[in-house]
C-alpha cells in the first residue's frame, strides 16, 4: 500500500542529518554584476514615463548613488593602504652626498600615496556638503517638489554611512565637525531618517543584515544631528520616545564597520558630544556604555547573546527543518512542471510555497551572517585579557592585539561551533543557488500575483469605500493602478477558466489574473513605494507619529495595515528577483581572514597563520578527535574563495589575493606534513 505524499514528507521531518552535518560543498559559483534588480539598470530614467513629477527626486537619487560608489571605493583604499615607509631605503654614510637625490626619489613615490589621502578628504568634505545641500532642499516646508522617496531616503543614509566609516577608518577625529557641520535648518529630513530607521529596525522581518547595520550605524549620528538644542530634542522625541532610541543602542552596543573594525553606539555619541556642546543635555543617551565599560554581569548578558555557541542549537534545528521544507517544494516544484495543465490554484500554492520558502531562507541566512559578524565584533571589542599559548617558546608579552582578540579568544567549543555555522551557511547557499534557475519562474509569478493582486483588487476596494470622496487620495491610488496593473493578464485565459476559477460565492469575487512571470522594474517599486507613503502622509513630513502611525490619519487600521504590509513586501521583492547576488552577498564570509586595520597598528608585514581565523577553524577540524565534525573539514576553505573575491572584486587589491593565495598553500603544505607525522608509528 502507497504512502500518501503527505505523510511521507511529516516523516522525513522526524530525520536529522547524519552527525548533524549539511552539505560540505559551498556554492560552485559568484556572480558579479555592477548592477543588479536592486537598483534600477537606467538610473530610473524610466520614472519620468509614470508623470508622477519625481524629475528632482530622480536627479538626487542618481547623485547620491554616484556618491556612494566614489566613497565605497575611497573606503577600500583606505582600509587596504600599507605604509611604504619601511621599504624606503636607508643611505650609508658614504653615499651623504646623494642625500637630496634620495630625498626627491622619496618625495616622489610619498606623494603619489597621499595625494590618495588627500583625494579622500576633499571627497568627504564635497560629499557632506552634497548630502547636506541635498537635504536642505527637501526640507523646505514651502518646496514646490515631490520626494523624497523611499528609495531617496536609503541612498541618504547610505551616503551618511560611509561618511561614518570614512571617518572611523581614519580614526581623525578633527574631520567629524568638518563633516557635520553642513547639516543646519535640515531637522525635518533628519527626523524623517531618525522614523524611518526606528521602524525599520524594529521591525526588521523586512531588512537583511547589510542594510539593519547601515541603519545602525548611522543612527546615532542622525540623533545627535537632530538633537544638537533643546528646541530640536523636544520635536524629535515627541515623533520617536526617547526609550525606543535606549533600546536599540542597548541591544546593540557593537555594531560591525568593517571586517576588523567595530562601531559602538555610545562611543559615537560620547564622541560627537564634543563637537555639538548642546547635545551635553541628553543625559540619557549619554549615559549609555561601551563594551570596555560594562560591568562583568551585563558584560556576560551580552556575551551570550552574541557568542554564537549559544545559539548553535537553535540554528542547527533551523537548518534542518529548512533543509527538509525546501527539498519538498522543489519536488512539488519538479511535479508541478511534470504536469500538463495543472490545476491553476495548486499551481499557485506551490510556487507561492517557492517563494516563501525563497524568503525564508534569505532571512535565515541572513540573520546566521549577522551572527558571525556581530560575534567578531563583540570579540574585538573584548580582547582576551590572559592569553595563554600551548607553545612553550612563546611569552604572552610578546603577543600581539590581533592575536589577543583571535588566536586566544575563540575556545575550542567556540571553533566547532562557528565550523559548524559557517558549514550551514554554505550548504543553504549552496542549496539554493542550485534551484536559481529551477524557482525563477515560479517566483516572478508569484510576485506578479501580488502585485496585481494589491493594485487590481485591494485598491479598487479601497477606492470603492475608504477613498470614494477624497479626490486626491483616489488620485494617488489610481495613479497606483496606472503604473503597475497588468491588464494583459486577465484577458490570457479563456472567459470560461476564468469564470469557473471565480465561482464560490460573493467574497472570492475579484479580477482574476492568468500567471505571467512579468515582475515589476526597480522603478515601479520606487513609485509604488513612493505613492503608499503620499497616501499615509499626506505628503506632510512632519506628521505626527511614525510612518504607518494612525495618529491624525483618517484611513481605517485595516486599510493602513494593508498598505504597510505591501510596502514592506515591496523592499522584499527587489532581492527576492536579485536571486543570486542576494545568496552571494548573504553568505559572503570573506571578511573572517581580512585583518588590514591590525596589521597597519602592529607596525608588522603579515601574521603567523596560526593567527588566521580560517586557518584556525580548519586546524581546529584536523586537530579534532569528533569525526563527524572532520566531514567539514573543507567548509572552511570556502572563506578563503569569498576573501579572494572581496579582494579582486571589492577592494580591487591584488596583493591581498597574493597574500590569501600563500597563505591557502602555506595551509596546504603544513596540513600535508601534520598528516604524515600522524601516519608515522
Amino acid at each position: 500500500m502507497a504512502v500518501p505524499v503527505e505523510e511521507a514528507i511529516a516523516a522525513l521531518s522526524t530525520f536529522s542529518l547524519e552527525d548533524d552535518q549539511p552539505e560540505i560543498q559551498g556554492p560552485g559559483i559568484w556572480v558579479s554584476t555592477e548592477r543588479g534588480a536592486t537598483t534600477s539598470p537606467i538610473e530610473y530614467s524610466d520614472v519620468s514615463a509614470y508623470r508622477l513629477s519625481l524629475s528632482e527626486d530622480t536627479k538626487a537619487i542618481n547623485q547620491l548613488n554616484l556618491l556612494i560608489q566614489e566613497g565605497k571605493e575611497m573606503g577600500s583604499v583606505l582600509y587596504t593602504y600599507r605604509s611604504c615607509v619601511k621599504a624606503l631605503p636607508q643611505l650609508p654614510d658614504s653615499m651623504k652626498q646623494s642625500q637630496a637625490d634620495l630625498y626627491l626619489e622619496t618625495y616622489q613615490v610619498l606623494d603619489l600615496e597621499m595625494s590618495r589621502v588627500r583625494e579622500i578628504q576633499r571627497w568627504q568634505a564635497s560629499a557632506a556638503s552634497k548630502l547636506a545641500a541635498d537635504m536642505q532642499r527637501f526640507s523646505r516646508p514651502e518646496r514646490r517638489i515631490n520626494g523624497p522617496t523611499i528609495t531617496h531616503l536609503w541612498s541618504m543614509l547610505k551616503v551618511l554611512d560611509v561618511l561614518v566609516q570614512l571617518d572611523h577608518l581614519k580614526n581623525a577625529k578633527a574631520s567629524i565637525p568638518n563633516d557635520f557641520s553642513w547639516y543646519k535648518s535640515v531637522e525635518d529630513i533628519l527626523q524623517v531618517l531618525i522614523v524611518f530607521a526606528v521602524e525599520s529596525l524594529e521591525l526588521n522581518f523586512a531588512l537583511l543584515f547589510p542594510e539593519c547595520h547601515i541603519l545602525l550605524r548611522v543612527l546615532p549620528v542622525l540623533v545627535v544631528l537632530a538633537a544638537s538644542s533643546e528646541k530640536d530634542s523636544e520635536s524629535l522625541y515627541k515623533r520617536v520616545k526617547i526609550n525606543r532610541l535606549i533600546n536599540i543602542f542597548k541591544n546593540n552596543p557593537v555594531i560591525p564597520a568593517f571586517p576588523d573594525l567595530h562601531l559602538s553606539p555610545a562611543a559615537i555619541l560620547k564622541e560627537l558630544s564634543t563637537y555639538f556642546p548642546k547635545f551635553s543635555a541628553q543625559s540619557r543617551l549619554l549615559s549609555l556604555l561601551s563594551p570596555h565599560e560594562l560591568p562583568p554581569r551585563e558584560a556576560q548578558d551580552y556575551q551570550r547573546h552574541y557568542l554564537v555557541i549559544n545559539h548553535i542549537g537553535s540554528i542547527r534545528t533551523e537548518h534542518d527543518d529548512f533543509s527538509i521544507r525546501f527539498a519538498s517544494a522543489m519536488n512539488q516544484l519538479m511535479l508541478l512542471r511534470s504536469i500538463e495543465g495543472a490545476d491553476l490554484e495548486w499551481a499557485k500554492e506551490v510556487k507561492g510555497n517557492i517563494y516563501d520558502m525563497v524568503v525564508e531562507g534569505f532571512q535565515l541566512v541572513s540573520r546566521w551572517t549577522a551572527r558571525v559578524w556581530e560575534q567578531c565584533a563583540w570579540k574585538f571589542s573584548r580582547p582576551c585579557k590572559d592569553p595563554v599559548s600551548t607553545e612553550p617558546n612563546e611569552k604572552p608579552e610578546s603577543f600581539s592585539d590581533y592575536e589577543k582578540v583571535v588566536r586566544f579568544n575563540y575556545s575550542a567549543d567556540e571553533r566547532k561551533a562557528l565550523v559548524e555555522l559557517v558549514s550551514y551557511i554554505k550548504s543553504i547557499a549552496s542549496m539554493m543557488q542550485k534551484a536559481d534557475t529551477l524557482v525563477a519562474d515560479a517566483i516572478w509569478e508569484t510576485i506578479h500575483a501580488e502585485v496585481q493582486d494589491f493594485v487590481q483588487n485591494i485598491l479598487a476596494t479601497m477606492l470603492r469605500t475608504t477613498f470614494r470622496k477624497k479626490k486626491d487620495m483616489s488620485r494617488i491610488l489610481s495613479d497606483m493602478r496606472t503604473l503597475s496593473a497588468d491588464w494583459m493578464a486577465n484577458t490570457s485565459k479563456l472567459d470560461s477558466d476564468m469564470q469557473s476559477f471565480q465561482q464560490g460565492g460573493e467574497e472570492n469575487r475579484g479580477n482574476f489574473f492568468y500567471p505571467r512571470p512579468v515582475a515589476p522594474t526597480a522603478a515601479q517599486v520606487h513609485c509604488l513605494q513612493f505613492l503608499i507613503y503620499e497616501v499615509v502622509s499626506g505628503g506632510n513630513m512632519r506628521k505626527a507619529g511614525g510612518l504607518f502611525g494612525n495618529s491624525g490619519s483618517d484611513i481605517p487600521a485595516n486599510d493602513l495595515k494593508q498598505l504597510e504590509t505591501f510596502f514592506y513586501k515591496l523592499g522584499f521583492f527587489l532581492h527576492v528577483l536579485d536571486y543570486t547576488a542576494t545568496v552571494a552577498n548573504l553568505t559572503d564570509l570573506g571578511f573572517l581572514w581580512f585583518r588590514e586595520f591590525y596589521l597597519e597598528s602592529s607596525r608588522v608585514i603579515q601574521f603567523p597563520i596560526e593567527c588566521s581565523l580560517p586557518w584556525m577553524l580548519v586546524d581546529h577540524v584536523i586537530e579534532s578527535q569528533d569525526a563527524g565534525l572532520l566531514e567539514s573539514v573543507l567548509t572552511p576553505f570556502d572563506i578563503y574563495n569569498d576573501a579572494s573575491q572581496q579582494a579582486l572584486q571589492v577592494l580591487k587589491q591584488r596583493f591581498l589575493y597574493d597574500e590569501i593565495e600563500a597563505e591557502l598553500l602555506l595551509g596546504d603544505l603544513l596540513d600535508g606534513e601534520a598528516s604524515n607525522k600522524k601516519l608515522v608509528p
